[in-house]
Order: C-alpha cells, then structure tokens, then sequence
C-alpha cells in the first residue's frame, strides 16, 4: 500500500479534525524549507557551507554559515504565503514583520533554524524546531509573542541525519513523516508515536556535573549506581549535543533528557531558549504520552516574560520525569 505524503495526510486532518487549511498550508511552507535546508546541509564542504560565519547572533553566540543560511530560508519561505502575522527566530533579537507587499495570515512562527550548530562541522544530525501560535493582534510584536506553551496549536522538527525526517503534532498525536529523496515528498512513516512511562537511559552533558544543583546530582548519581543501588537496574546514557537528536532518539525509544539550570550564573534559570526549543519540544513529549518540565513545574505553563527566555528542561518518559520533578520538590531530602 502506498504512504501518505504530508500533504494527503494534512488534508485528511482537515476533512477529519476540523484544522485550518491555512495551518495546513503553513505546514506545507515549512516542509518545504525543511527540505532545501536538508539539500544544503547535505551538501556540507561541497555546497562551501561549513564554519563559522564569524558573526554572533543575540545571543551572543558564533553563528556558522549554516545557521544564517537556515534562518534565510525559513523567512524567505514563510513571509509571503499570507499565513503568518509575523515571524521570530532564535538567530534575531526582534520579531520580523511580513512585508507590506504581502498578506497578513492569523498565525505566528518561531523557530530554531539549526538546532545543533556545534555538531555542523563534524557531520553529526542536527536539526530545525518551529512552534505555531495563534496571533492575536496583527501588529507582530514580542508580546504577541508571548504566550505559554499550551497555546501552540502546530510544533514540530526536523532531523537531518542518514535520513530527513519531519516530526509534527496539530495536538492529536504525534507523526514522523520521513523525505523520500527520490520523489522530494515527505511520507508518513509512523503514525501516533508514543513514550513508555519507563525508562533506563538518560541524556545528559555530564561536563557540567560539578556544576548541577543537588536534585539533579542525586538523579544522575542513582542512575549510575546501576543494578546495585537505589533505582535496582542499570542506565545507559546518550548524548548528541543536539536537542533534536535527544528527543529524536526518545521519542523512537524512550528515555529522559536533562539541560537543568546550575550554579554557574543563578540569574540565569537555564540554557534552552523556552519559545524556541522547550516548548515546542514539550508539546511533541506530552503528545507522545511523556511529561515535561523545568524540574519544578510544567513547561507549557510556564508564562514567559521575554522573547528570548531561557529554561531548564527535563523531559521524556514520564515517570521518570515525574521522579526528577519530585526530586526538585523536596530539598531536605537530597544530598
């Protein structure tokens, strides 16, 4: 039986879950970037696209040729289809407007052009986060921005390693669509993943171990204890220095991924942007069956303040998720 693009399967949501066809459409342009960023990053030295831009975005961050490249292409898509209100990117400091020339929609896009930046230049997977809101002016300021993770109505990513493959949710599940190279069409390749509750990997940057706070170090300690201490089985760990490659991997198999906050800089309650990455990333979990949140709360509600806001991420199968929460939650009980 033949697979169902992208596009058969949008119009079956539509028909059957009631969805916008402008959502679908927007969908679409995104896909579309997806794949000509795919084509570039596959390209690497040949295409000239490989090290450092030797700019920084507002982040303060080295930008390589690659993540101007993607923000490029993602904005040069998305700006003129009469879908979006405005767009914001983890690579500018403001929000960008649609031009004058071109329609107005009701949606707004985030993005993270090129999650995994530090991974470019070695040809590991990396990947591009986006998230949907609803606009609720036409005026595409930050704080039309700035609403919880609850409100998304569309998040996904896309992974490009040996294969490309767009992962999404309209908030009925989650689906893995992977590019058929052949044809240039994404084709559903499962269908409604989901996370057991139970896990025993972890993925986390164990360089920053002397730096955690208490909970997390207590976790991380229980889980290398193996089958002889508290948690009675052992742990593996992975990690991609990717996030898209992490949950990628979590989503496929289960498991539990750690970015938490810690006591380098206390101003500073953790590294992942929460617009751009934890939210969009914390809607696919849930959708999957698992849980997220920032250690203390639940990362869709958190009501963010600013653009550019960073968090601590905890997230995965759920018990698991929930056991490190609940770690957080009782100080007295964590050496």
């Amino acid at each position: 039986m033949a697979r169902l693009s992208l596009t058969h399967f949008l119009i079956r949501c539509e028909r059957a879950k009631g969805m916008d066809a402008n959502l679908r459409l927007l969908i679409e342009t995104v896909a579309r970037a997806v794949k000509t960023i795919s084509y570039a990053v596959g390209r690497g030295a040949l295409g000239g696209v490989l090290g450092s831009a030797e700019t920084s975005n507002v982040q303060g961050e080295t930008q390589k040729k690659l993540d101007i490249l993607a923000n490029e292409i993602l904005i040069e898509a998305a700006e003129w289809g009469g879908t979006l209100s405005a767009m914001a990117s983890e690579e500018m400091e403001d929000p960008l407007g649609i031009p004058v020339a071109y329609p107005r929609g009701a949606y707004l896009l985030l993005f993270d052009p090129l999650d995994g930046s530090s991974n470019i230049d070695v040809n590991v997977s990396i990947g591009t986060i986006f998230s949907v809101l609803r606009a609720k002016s036409d005026l595409g300021k930050e704080k039309d921005f700035l609403q919880p993770g609850t409100s998304q109505v569309c998040a996904g990513y896309a992974v490009y390693g040996p294969q490309t493959q767009l992962v999404l949710t309209i908030g009925h599940g989650v689906h893995e669509f992977t590019l058929d190279r052949d044809t240039g069409s994404f084709l559903l390749t499962r269908e409604g993943l989901t996370i057991a509750p139970q896990t025993a990997e972890f993925a986390i940057n164990m360089s920053n171990a002397r730096h955690w706070e208490a909970p997390v170090r207590r976790y991380i300690d229980e889980c290398l204890a193996g089958a002889e201490g508290p948690r009675a089985k052992d742990f593996n760990m992975r990690w991609v220095a990717s996030m898209v490659s992490d949950v990628h991997r979590i989503l496929q198999r289960g498991g539990i991924f750690l970015y938490p906050r810690d006591r380098r800089d206390p101003a500073r309650p953790g590294k992942l942007r929460l617009m751009y990455e934890a939210n969009p990333m914390a809607f696919l979990i849930e959708q999957a069956g698992g849980a997220a949140t920032d250690g203390r709360q639940r990362l869709l509600e958190i009501q963010p303040e600013s653009l550019h806001q960073r968090v601590s991420v905890v997230l995965g199968s759920s018990e698991e998720v929930e056991y490190v929460t609940r770690l957080h939650a009782e100080p007295i009980a964590v050496h």
